[in-house]
């Protein structure tokens, strides 16, 4: 059945982790229901709900759930760790278990509810081949040939990571746009702005490929600070302070887990008539 057929509206959840904000749809036991249209529209924050990625769950014959993901200008996305965190912890919380295995396009993610509320998610491991990021051609990713010297990261999406003195002084909007359209990135790319704030501490701002500024970005935590380990800057255990919030990334031999808070924003039913009037 899709969203347009359904004759008492769609229900959804809004959640976020670290003010990275979802809208999540839940398609076990039929069909997924996610279009383009779908997500430009519901993307939108004045006419529709609003979202930085949007979160499908459907069934899986392999794992307990399977997870899509959508940018709001209807692009897809190929990994999303703070909206898997989301999902987790609604899944977990209805199946009443404590851990959980995802099928992503990123591969099989596996999450668990730590008890102080806060939910883990390993991202695996990350992508450091010139050709899997992807990037254009065979380049040094720890230092790519653009302005500001940044290092290159995959985790199921491409990164461009910036280590600058102070995170706040960039112009995010101009340097995050012109970075996720460099022909560099031939599926264009996040962009991050990191400092050093002490140890194993930094400082990250973020420009999404097809979400624009977001408060936090959970893979692109997972890449920041993969990318500050290989240059020295800090052990693999990094905290990072966003504008939404703090994630912290433990990049260990079984993979990069990501690690931080998740809230519960409201449920909600969008009508048939809203449905219907999405083209």
């Amino acid at each position: 059945m899709s969203a347009t057929d359904a004759p008492d509206g769609l229900a959804f959840l809004k959640m976020h982790g670290a003010g990275n904000d979802f809208v999540i749809l839940d398609s076990r036991g039929g069909g997924a229901v996610t279009t383009p249209a779908l997500a430009r529209a519901l993307g939108d924050r004045n006419r529709g709900v609003g979202f930085d990625q949007l979160a499908e769950i459907r069934d899986s014959e392999t794992a307990d759930i399977a997870l899509d993901f959508w940018n709001s200008d209807g692009s897809r996305a190929g990994a999303c760790g703070n909206a898997t965190r989301c999902v987790a912890q609604h899944v977990m919380a209805g199946l009443g278990q404590d851990t959980l295995h995802i099928r992503t396009e990123r591969g099989d993610l596996f999450a668990v509810r730590d008890p102080d509320g806060r939910v883990r998610v390993n991202m695996g491991q990350p992508i450091l081949d010139w050709a899997a990021v992807p990037v254009a051609r065979d380049v040094e990713l720890l230092h790519l040939p653009l302005r500001g010297d940044p290092a290159a990261v995959g985790m199921g999406n491409p990164h461009c990571i910036f280590f600058v003195p102070d995170a706040e002084a960039v112009d995010l909007p101009a340097r995050g746009a012109a970075v996720e359209h460099d022909p560099l990135f031939p599926a264009r790319t996040n962009v991050e702005f990191a400092s050093l704030l002490g140890p194993d501490h930094l400082r990250m701002r973020v420009w999404e490929r097809g979400a624009g500024i977001t408060l936090a970005c959970g893979s692109g935590a997972c890449a920041t600070a993969v990318a500050a380990h290989l240059r020295g800057l800090t052990r693999r255990q990094v905290r990072l302070d966003m504008d939404g919030g703090v994630l912290t990334v433990d990049w260990r031999e079984d993979g990069v887990w990501l690690s931080g808070p998740v809230a519960l924003v409201f449920e909600g039913r969008l009508s048939p008539d809203y449905l219907a009037s999405v083209q």
